[in-house]
Formats: structure tokens, sequence, C-alpha cells
């Protein structure tokens, strides 16, 4: 009596086929999102020197500037600008926070305009910290923080100066102090 060999059965090899797709997609995935990482590492940070990135920033609920209730960037061509990122919980951004106030209201009637961009922050808590730090220059939140990602920011609190011709004159890497605000404020005047 002969044996007679069995071909497995049909099933097998479409779970096979099944299986071998699925670890190509997640190989072909997992290769994206590493060239995707890649080049965002690669993109350069806008630094002294360049251009502003544009954006447009939406007020949070109940604000309004100058009878609106956004503004971009490109709106405020022709004035120097200084774009502050912080949030509610960061410790270093409540050291500066003070210091952006009396330096708006020292400067607003010279045409300088400050305006903050609150980074991964809950919008209750953004509204208490204005309050609290009596900040009434232009503030937004940073929805899915595009704007933070486009000024390719390291943290909290990062200030760009930008002078009237939409150049960055410097990028402010943690809290600014009285001095270095008062020096910078000078050169993006005159730009």
């Amino acid at each position: 009596m002969a044996e007679h060999i069995q071909n497995p059965p049909a099933t097998s090899a479409k779970k096979l086929n099944v299986t071998a797709i699925a670890i190509w997609v997640v190989v072909l995935a997992v290769l994206g999102l590493s060239g995707y990482g890649l080049m965002k590492t690669n993109a350069s940070r806008p630094e002294a020197g360049e251009t502003a990135p544009g954006f447009t920033m939406n007020f949070f609920n109940g604000y309004e500037w100058e009878g609106q209730d956004a503004v971009a960037l490109a709106d405020l061509q022709g004035k120097p600008v200084v774009v502050n990122f912080w949030a509610s919980w960061c410790v270093e951004c409540r050291l500066e926070a003070d210091l952006l106030e009396q330096a708006w209201q020292q400067y607003k009637d010279q045409g300088v305009v400050f305006v903050g961009i609150a980074y991964s922050d809950v919008e209750p808590n953004a509204k208490e910290y204005l309050r609290e730090f009596s900040v009434t220059y232009p503030n937004a939140p940073d929805l899915g923080t595009s704007i933070s990602d486009d000024y390719e920011i390291t943290g909290v609190p990062e200030t760009f100066f930008i002078d009237r011709n939409g150049v960055i004159q410097h990028v402010q890497i943690g809290p600014v102090n009285a001095s270095m605000m008062n020096s910078i404020m000078a050169k993006i005047m005159t730009q």
C-alpha cells in the first residue's frame, strides 16, 4: 500500500502570503518614518539673518487685538516684531513674563509688536497665566504646534526678534533679561 503525501491546505499558503505582505508593509512604514525623521533633523531652524517663517495666529477665545481676533506675520510687515513662545507650565517663562509685558508697554507706541505663542498648553491654564502676569500683548494657542514646528523651537521659552523687513535679528533660547532686551530692541528698531 503506497502512502500518499498530502499537499498542505490552500489556506496555509494564503496565510503565509498575508503575513509576508504585512511584514513588508511594516518594514516600508518604518523606513518611511525614518526617512521623514531624517529630513526633519536636517531641516534648519530659522536663525539670525534669515527671513522669519510666516504664520497666522488666532487669538484665544474672547481675545482680540486692534479689533481683530487673528493676525498674520505678513500683516505686520514694516514693523519690528517680537515672537515669544511660552507655556503656563514653564517655570522659566514665569521669569520673563513681567519683563516682556514691560517691554511691550515701553515699545508699542514706537511701532514694535509683541506676540505670544502658547506652546502645548491648554486654554484655561494659558488664559490664567496671561491674567496672572497682566499680559496685554496679543497671544494665541499654537494649535497642533504648527507655528512652533515652523520655527523649530527646542523648548520654551524661546523668543525671536524680527526686524521691520521680516528678518530675524536674534533668537533667544531661554528667558530674556532686561539688558539683552534693550540691546536687541535697539537693533530691530533701526534695521
